[in-house]
């Protein structure tokens, strides 16, 4: 080893570092070249940069869950004795991550909402699109929690509640997985409630062109009929140039109709825009059936994208959206 150092300084000019380097690898291991086998090595590493960005950054949202989580775990301990004096302990925590959240969505996408005056007073029943990931929902209930001091609850697929971990988030704040009946509770005491009808498949196969993907699904119609509630549809521009999935591969969608679980990978996690666009209510009409009301608000859901999303979705216009100014558009 002494002799190779010695030898990298030998002689009128000595060697570069990296030269010096891959003398001494040479030495230690016995392979002859190395140099060609490393610049290889450090080629694939530079083609292959891009593919590892974008299926690692998905993992800072998953890994800002689990913060949340934790964060919840401490207050929840640390507010034990409070809990018999007060109607409900977790106010502190519900604005601290809201705050959290909606940091990182004012820092990452530059996320805006829009309409939020569209928001009745009392309950409500939100309609939105689903995105790859529901991201965009919890930028749109942490800023309404900030600017309203409103809770929204939300309904998600049975898949959701077996997460390890998550059962104090989705307790905290109040999401559910049905069925009917415990959603227009909700709504009878006056809560909001949010629910995607295009739920994990929507999810998974839409793509760029922002297919609505609902089916005849018509069962939160009728909730919001039984509950007496308006319906508030909402987009999120740019919601798909956010994260993407490998949907268009047909053996992971025949897989997910098997075993219905979400097992199409996804990729992104790109700083885009993110606007959250509320529409305006569609009323609650008695005499109205729920194929009516559900073919209603997929037009007024198809409305806001016609209006605020450019088709097909590009991830790089999207990125370039952060350094431009629009318009204000409700």
């Amino acid at each position: 080893m002494t002799g190779g150092n010695e030898s990298c300084t030998a002689g009128p000019t000595s060697m570069s570092y990296l030269t010096c380097l891959t003398y001494i690898l040479e030495e230690w291991t016995g392979v002859e070249d190395i140099g060609d086998y490393l610049s290889y090595a450090f080629y694939i590493l530079w083609l292959l940069f891009p593919l590892v960005v974008v299926f690692v950054l998905p993992g800072v949202i998953v890994i800002l869950f689990y913060v949340s989580i934790l964060w919840l775990h401490i207050y929840q301990r640390k507010n034990e004795i409070k809990e018999a004096y007060s109607h409900d302990v977790w106010i502190g925590a519900r604005e601290m991550l809201a705050t959290i959240w909606d940091g990182h969505g004012r820092i990452w996408h530059g996320y805006e909402l829009h309409g939020v005056e569209n928001i009745p007073q009392g309950p409500g029943l939100v309609v939105f699109y689903h995105g790859a990931t529901p991201v965009d929902y919890i930028y749109f209930s942490a800023r309404l929690h900030i600017i309203k001091k409103r809770r929204c609850s939300v309904v998600a697929d049975h898949f959701v509640f077996r997460l390890p971990g998550f059962r104090i988030l989705l307790e905290v704040f109040g999401v559910i997985h049905g069925p009917k009946e415990a959603c227009v509770r909700t709504l009878e005491k006056g809560h909001l409630l949010a629910i995607a009808p295009g739920g994990v498949r929507e999810a998974l196969f839409s793509d760029e062109m922002y297919t609505i993907l609902w089916s005849d699904r018509k069962g939160f119609a009728q909730v919001a009929i039984d509950a007496k509630v308006p319906i508030i549809p909402m987009f999120t521009q740019n919601v798909r140039e956010g994260f993407r999935t490998l949907g268009g591969i047909k053996i992971l969608r025949s897989l997910y109709e098997r075993i219905r679980l979400p097992v199409v990978p996804l990729y992104g996690g790109f700083p885009v825009k993110l606007r959250t666009f509320i529409g305006e209510p569609i009323p609650y009409e008695p005499n109205m059936t729920a194929e009516e009301l559900a073919a209603k608000t997929k037009a007024a859901v198809q409305a806001l994208i016609d209006k605020h999303q450019k088709i097909p979705g590009n991830i790089f216009r999207a990125l370039m959206e952060r350094f431009r100014t629009q318009k204000k558009e409700d």
